[in-house]
């Protein structure tokens, strides 16, 4: 007969680690106000979703903080823009896309005149 206490004790161990991983990621999450579900789990403990979802204490955390999650709506930020604001957006806007166009055409110019002098070298 084998004795097999060692290879007990390893599993155990790690399957203290691999807990104690999962418990401080949900612990970060919840600390980061991240969104709390079996990818973000398994991606910040470094752990399978499979192992998530096999363990059915961890399951059953991982779900009820989801389901809490979703009774609370994500604080939006509404930016409200005034009639000038908007023309000074617009203004910016045009110069900008004024320049690209110039430098678009600049940039024709070019291509055309390199292949012209490489046309010429033939």
């Amino acid at each position: 007969m084998k004795n097999t206490d060692g290879l007990k004790a390893h599993a155990e161990n790690k399957r203290k680690a691999s807990l104690d991983k999962v418990n401080s990621a949900i612990k970060r999450l919840i600390a980061s106000k991240g969104r709390i579900n079996f990818n973000t789990v398994s991606t910040e403990a470094d752990v399978s979703k499979a192992y998530l979802y096999n363990s059915p204490s961890l399951r059953q955390r991982i779900e009820s903080l989801r389901k809490q999650q979703i009774n609370i709506q994500p604080q939006q930020v509404k930016h409200n823009m005034t009639e000038s604001s908007k023309d000074v957006l617009i203004a910016a806007k045009n110069k900008l896309i004024k320049e690209l166009q110039n430098e678009n055409k600049q940039l024709k110019q070019e291509l055309a005149k390199a292949l012209g002098e490489k046309y010429e070298a033939l």
